[in-house]
C-alpha cells in the first residue's frame, strides 16, 4: 500500500531480522553442547522420583542412617551347567575378590549358595554418589572377563534395572533427535517442495531446543528441577514438534502475504500480525496444561510441568522472532523453485461458490471438504460422533495400573533374565527386600506381624559392625544383617538404633516387582496399622515404591486432568469470546483422547503384546493429546471467528476450514511423525505414549478438526458463539443451491476481499 509513515527505514529493515538471527545463532551456540551434558545433570534413579508423601519416601529418606552409607543394592547370581563343585566355590571366590577394586562397589556380602547347590548369590552395595550405571557395567564387564569357562553370571537387583533403564536412554541424544529430525524434514519437503524452507523451519526448532536446553540444565543443576530420561525425550519431542508447528502456521501466512506481491518486511509483518494470537493462545494453552502437573505428588510429574512449559515458550518465541526474521531475509526465495506469484482470490470464495453452484469445478481437497460440511452437516457429525465413541470402547480393556519393574526396558535386559535366574534358585525377593522402620520397643511385635504374613521368607534386623560368618549372619547392601530370633543369646550384638528407630528387612518369597509381592506389602501395612496402631511402622522398600508410585499417579491422573478441562476451557472462552463453541471443542478433544486410547488399548494387547501401562501413560496421553489437539481447533477457531465477523458464521466456518486445511493437516503430520519418534527408545513407557499421541494428532488432524468441529460448528450455526455480538449477528447462513445469494451480505469482490485478507494478515 502507499502513503504509510510507518514503514521503518531500509537499516532497521535489515537490521532487525539480522539482530534477530544473531541473538538466536548466539543462545543456539551456547546451548548446543549441552546435549552431551544432560547426563552430568539428570538422573534416573528410581528414589528421585517418589511421591513426597508416601510411605517409601520416608524409609528411603533414612535407610542411609541405619546402612551407614547411601546405597542401591546389586545382586549378583552366578551359576554352572549344574551342582556347583567345591573347585568352582573357589574361582568364584577369586573372581569377586576384585569386585570391591572397582570405584563405587563398597564392601560385598561372602558368596551365598543356594540350597539345590546350582548356584550363589553376592549382594553388592554400589554408591548413588557416583554414576551408577558405570559402576554396574564395569561390575558386569569384570565378572564376563574373570569368571573361568562354564560359569555364567548376571547382575540384577536394584541397580541392576537402574543400569538397563539407563542404557535404553542412551539413543535419546542422537538416534531420538535424528529420527524426529529426519521424519519432519522429508514431511516439509514433500509439502512446500523447496529444499531451503524445511531448513529454515527445522533451525526454528532445533535452536528453540537448543535454548531451552540450555535453561533447563542450568535449573536443573541448581537442583531446582529433578531431569531424568524420561522429561529428556519428551522436552526434545514436544519442543520440536510444537515449534514446526507454530512455524507452519507462520510459514502459511507468510506465503500467503508474499504470493499476494508483498515485499519481504511487509510480508513478514503482515504474517507477524496474522500469526501472533493463534500462536500465543496455542503455546498458552499447552503451557497452561503442563504446569497443571505441578499438582502431581510424583516427582517426575512436578518435573515435566515447568520443563516443558519452558520448552514450548521457547518454542513459541522462536516461531515468533527468528522465523520471521529469516523469511524476512530470504523472502520468496525461501520458497523455491515453487515462489508463490499471486492468489486465486480469498480461500473461502472458493468454498462459498462450490456451495452456492454444484455445477462449478471443484478445485482442491478442502474445497470438496467444505461442500461436504455444507451439505450434509449433521450426519457428518454424527457419524463421526459414532466412530469414536465405538473406537473409545477399548478403554475398557486397558490396564493402566502398573508394570513390573523387570518389563519397562523392550528388548534385552541383563537384570531381567538374572531375576529369573534368580528366582529359579532363591527366594524371588533376594536382593530387593522390604524395608520396615519400627521404634525399638516395638521389634518383637513387628516381628510377629512379619512371621504371620504370607509371602515372607525371612525377617532380620539391621547391625553395622559385627564380622560376618555368625551363626544367622547374612550381609544385605554391605550392612551385616542379623536374623532377630535365630541366633544363641550373645552371639549378635543388639541391631543398631537410630532416634529410638530399629530397621526390619524382610526378605519376600516372590518377585520384588511381581503382583503377589505388592499385595504382600499392602497386607503389612493394614496388619501394622491394626496391631500397631497408626503410623508406628513405616513400610519401604522396591515393592513399596511400586505400589506408593502407582497409588500416587492413579490419584494425580483423578486430580489433574479435570483441571486441565477446566483450564483450558476457561482459556478457550477468552480467546473465543464464548461459551458454546469452547465447550464444544472441549467434548471433541475428549472424544478423541477416548478414541486414541481405546485404539491404542486393542493395540497393546493383541498386536504388541505389552504386559500392562503405567498409570502415568494415560495422564501424559491426556496432557499431551488435549492441549496439543486444542492447538489445532485454536488454529481452526481463530480463523473461523475472524471470518464470520465479516462474512457470517456458516460462510465463515467453511472460509477458516478451506484456509487452515493445508497447515493444520502439515501440522498434525509433523507432529505425529515426532511423536512416533520416541517409540526408537526401547522404554515401554515411551513406546506407549509415542502411539498414543501420534495416533490421537492423527485422530485430531484428519477426523475431529476436519470433520466432527467443523460440521458441528456448521449445524448449530451462530449460536456457537453465544453470548458475544456474534451470536446475535444478522448474517449467518451461507447460500445452498436451492436459494439465490442474498445481496449485501456474503458476496464481496474478488479485490476487497484479497485487500482487506492481506492487510489483516489473515489467510492460510
Amino acid at each position: 500500500m502507499t502513503g504509510r509513515t510507518d514503514t521503518p527505514t531500509r537499516w532497521l529493515r535489515i537490521g532487525i531480522p539480522v539482530l534477530l538471527v544473531l541473538i538466536w545463532l548466539v543462545g543456539g551456540t551456547i546451548g548446543g553442547p549441552y546435549f552431551g551434558k544432560v547426563d552430568e545433570v539428570a538422573t534416573n534413579d528410581q528414589s528421585s522420583f517418589l511421591p513426597s508423601s508416601a510411605e517409601s519416601t520416608q524409609v528411603q529418606k533414612r535407610l542411609a542412617e541405619f546402612t551407614g552409607g547411601e546405597s542401591i543394592p546389586a545382586v549378583v547370581v552366578i551359576t554352572g551347567d549344574g551342582v556347583l563343585t567345591a573347585a568352582q566355590l573357589g574361582e568364584i571366590g577369586e573372581a569377586t575378590t576384585t569386585l570391591s577394586s572397582i570405584e563405587g562397589v563398597g564392601q560385598i556380602s561372602p558368596a551365598i549358595p543356594s540350597e539345590d547347590g546350582q548356584a550363589v548369590q553376592l549382594f553388592v552395595p554400589i554408591s548413588t554418589g557416583g554414576d551408577v550405571a558405570e559402576t554396574v557395567t564395569a561390575l558386569r564387564e569384570r565378572l564376563e572377563s574373570d569368571l573361568p569357562a562354564g560359569l555364567h553370571a548376571w547382575v540384577t537387583g536394584a541397580a541392576g534395572f537402574t543400569a538397563d533403564l539407563v542404557a535404553g536412554f542412551l539413543g535419546i541424544d542422537g538416534l531420538l533427535l535424528a529420527v524426529a529430525l529426519g521424519a519432519v524434514f522429508i514431511i516439509l519437503v514433500i509439502v512446500y517442495r523447496s529444499p531451503l524452507l524445511p531448513i529454515l523451519v527445522l533451525l526454528t526448532s532445533t535452536f528453540a531446543l537448543c535454548v531451552a536446553l540450555l535453561t533447563v540444565w542450568w535449573l536443573a543443576k541448581a537442583g531446582i528441577f529433578v531431569l531424568n530420561g524420561q522429561v529428556q525425550g519428551i522436552l526434545f519431542i514436544l519442543v520440536i514438534g510444537a515449534a514446526t508447528d507454530y512455524a507452519l502456521l507462520y510459514v502459511a501466512r507468510f506465503r500467503e502475504a508474499i504470493g499476494a506481491g508483498r515485499k519481504r518486511w511487509d510480508a513478514a509483518t503482515i504474517a507477524w500480525r496474522g500469526a501472533f494470537e493463534p500462536i500465543i493462545a496455542s503455546g498458552g494453552t499447552v503451557i497452561a496444561g503442563l504446569l497443571c502437573l505441578l499438582l502431581s505428588d510424583l516427582a517426575s510429574n512436578r518435573a515435566l510441568g515447568p520443563i516443558a512449559s519452558i520448552g514450548i515458550a521457547f518454542a513459541v518465541l522462536s516461531a515468533l522472532t527468528f522465523l520471521p526474521a529469516l523469511l524476512a531475509i530470504f523472502g520468496r526465495a525461501a520458497f523455491w523453485p515453487f515462489i508463490p506469484r499471486g492468489t486465486d482470490g480469498d480461500p473461502g470464495d472458493n468454498a462459498e461458490r462450490l456451495v452456492a453452484d454444484p455445477s462449478l469445478p471443484v478445485r482442491g481437497f478442502w474445497a470438496r471438504q467444505a461442500r461436504l460440511i455444507a451439505r450434509h452437516a449433521r450426519p457428518v457429525w454424527i457419524i463421526s460422533t459414532v466412530v469414536l465413541l465405538a473406537a473409545s470402547v477399548g478403554v475398557l480393556q486397558l490396564k493402566a495400573d502398573g508394570v513390573p519393574q523387570s518389563d519397562l526396558v523392550l528388548g534385552a535386559s541383563q537384570a531381567r533374565d538374572g531375576q529369573d535366574v534368580l528366582a529359579q534358585h532363591f527366594a524371588a525377593g533376594s536382593g530387593s527386600p522390604a524395608y520396615v522402620i519400627v521404634p525399638e520397643g516395638r521389634v518383637a511385635d513387628a516381628v510377629t506381624v512379619l512371621d504371620t504374613a504370607s509371602g515372607i521368607e525371612s525377617v532380620a534386623a539391621v547391625a553395622k559392625d559385627t564380622a560376618s560368618g555368625q551363626i544367622g549372619v547374612t550381609v544385605d547392601a554391605g550392612a551385616p544383617v542379623y536374623t532377630v530370633a535365630g541366633p544363641p543369646a550373645g552371639a549378635a550384638p543388639k541391631p543398631t538404633v537410630v532416634d529410638g528407630d530399629v530397621l526390619l528387612v524382610a526378605t519376600l518369597s516372590d518377585e520384588a516387582d511381581s503382583l503377589a509381592a505388592e499385595q504382600t506389602v499392602r497386607g503389612l501395612r493394614t496388619a501394622f496399622a491394626s496391631d500397631l496402631g497408626e503410623g508406628v511402622t513405616f513400610v519401604g522398600g522396591p515393592t513399596a515404591i511400586d505400589v506408593d508410585t502407582n497409588d500416587t499417579s492413579i490419584r494425580d491422573r483423578t486430580l489433574i486432568i479435570p483441571v486441565i478441562l477446566a483450564v483450558i476451557l476457561v482459556i478457550l472462552m477468552l480467546l473465543l469470546r464464548a461459551v458454546v463453541a469452547p465447550v464444544l471443542l472441549i467434548l471433541s478433544v475428549i472424544l478423541s483422547f477416548g478414541a486414541a486410547l481405546g485404539v491404542s488399548s486393542l493395540v497393546f494387547d493383541n498386536l504388541f503384546t505389552f504386559p500392562g501401562a503405567d498409570p502415568a501413560v494415560p495422564l501424559y496421553g491426556f496432557v499431551f493429546l488435549v492441549a496439543l489437539g486444542v492447538d489445532y481447533n485454536i488454529f481452526l477457531m481463530s480463523r473461523v471467528r475472524e471470518e464470520s465477523k465479516r462474512h457470517g458464521t456458516r460462510p465463515g466456518i467453511l472460509r477458516g476450514l478451506v484456509a487452515t486445511g493445508g497447515v493444520i493437516t502439515s501440522a498434525g503430520l509433523v507432529l505425529a511423525a515426532t511423536f512416533a519418534a520416541l517409540g526408537v527408545i526401547p522404554i515401554l513407557f515411551l513406546a506407549q505414549l509415542a502411539f498414543i499421541v501420534a495416533f490421537g494428532v492423527l485422530l485430531d488432524t484428519f477426523v475431529v478438526r476436519s470433520l466432527l468441529v467443523p460440521a458441528a460448528a456448521y449445524d448449530l450455526g451462530r449460536v456457537i458463539w453465544w453470548p458475544s455480538r456474534l451470536a446475535r449477528a444478522e448474517v449467518d447462513a451461507v447460500p445452498h443451491s436451492s436459494h439465490p445469494v442474498p445481496a449485501g451480505t456474503t458476496r464481496r469482490s474478488r479485490r476487497q476481499n484479497r485487500d482487506e485478507s492481506e492487510e489483516l494478515g489473515t489467510g492460510q
